[in-house]
């Protein structure tokens, strides 16, 4: 049987001074100088800091009132619509019940000129009721603007009296 040669464990490692050794890098030492930052600037920069951090404290204290304020309109502004629908139902069913009296009482009538009398009374009371109706719509649409708009002119007020 021939022989097996065997390969030792050991691995071949260049010979210092050989051209296959690895040359050692080393990260050079710099030596910063030591600078005192000067008094004054410090003062300055704390000083910025200082009142970046108010601004900020007065900035948000601001738009949060102002959240409020829309939250506050916003509600009172839906109310008042709501209120006005009512009321705007209120005035159909009015104005409907008025028209079927009129024609159920015009069915009544015996002679020309008694439906002539009944419809120019009819006529009469309507525009008097639609006068007083639109009267009430626009004044309560005057008064939702009104409070809708109340909290926003408040909070403007107080808002120009904190800056004065």
């Amino acid at each position: 049987m021939p022989e097996a040669t065997t390969i030792s464990p050991k691995a071949k490692t260049a010979k210092p001074g050989s051209a296959f050794e690895m040359p050692k890098f080393e990260i050079p030492q710099f030596e910063l100088p030591k600078m005192e930052i000067p008094a004054a600037f410090r003062e300055f920069a704390e000083k910025g800091v200082t009142q970046a951090k108010d601004n900020w404290e007065k900035m948000k204290a601001v738009s949060e009132e102002a959240t409020d304020l829309l939250e506050e309109s916003y509600t009172t502004a839906a109310k008042g619509a709501t209120d006005y629908g009512m009321k705007l139902i209120e005035v159909a069913r009015a104005n409907a019940n008025s028209a079927f009296d009129f024609a159920g009482e015009l069915l009544g009538t015996k002679s020309l000129s008694e439906a002539i009398e009944l419809s120019t009374s009819h006529a009469r009371k309507q525009f008097d009721t639609a006068t007083t109706q639109t009267k009430e719509l626009a004044t309560l649409a005057q008064k939702v603007a009104s409070e809708s708009a109340e909290p926003i002119k408040t909070g403007i007020t107080n808002a120009f009296k904190k800056v004065a």
